[in-house]
């Protein structure tokens, strides 16, 4: 491999692009700039599913848990790319409170369209069942 002298800095390797000023050495030939190159041959793109497919609880009841610790249930109506929700017949505070005292308890909302940067869970009402908590210790 020979060093070239390009005006004011050095250039090694195929291709001659080197000459950057005097910052130091550079490989020539690359190409694609900072961060890589082009790679890749050219095939289709890649194509995003997503991981959470909310159309097969369209017009079923669901739960959805909110920052903040606040719970509704209702059915959903709509829904988008970026899980914003619209549930009709909506109830707040049916679920457990943490103690099992506030289960049935509940306002009626109606339609209500939910946040999707407020949304930490959503799970059907009906098709699963309740396990006791693995983390707590057994008392007995």
């Amino acid at each position: 491999m020979s060093d070239q002298r390009g005006r004011g800095g050095y250039s090694r390797g195929r291709g001659g692009g080197g000459d950057r000023g005097s910052h130091g050495i550079y490989r020539g030939g690359g190409g694609g700039g900072r961060g890589g190159g082009g790679g890749g041959g050219g095939g289709a793109p890649f194509k995003k599913e997503p991981i959470l497919d909310l159309a097969k609880y369209l017009d079923k009841r669901i739960r959805v848990k909110f920052q903040g610790g606040r719970e509704v249930t209702g059915i959903l109506k709509g829904y988008d790319p970026l899980t914003n929700l619209v549930l009709d017949d909506t109830l707040e505070g049916e679920g457990d409170d943490g103690e099992g005292g506030n289960r049935g308890r509940g306002r009626k909302l109606g339609l209500v369209v939910c946040r999707c940067t407020a949304v930490m869970l959503i799970a059907p009402t009906e098709g699963y069942e309740e396990i006791p908590d693995p983390f707590t210790e057994y008392q007995g």
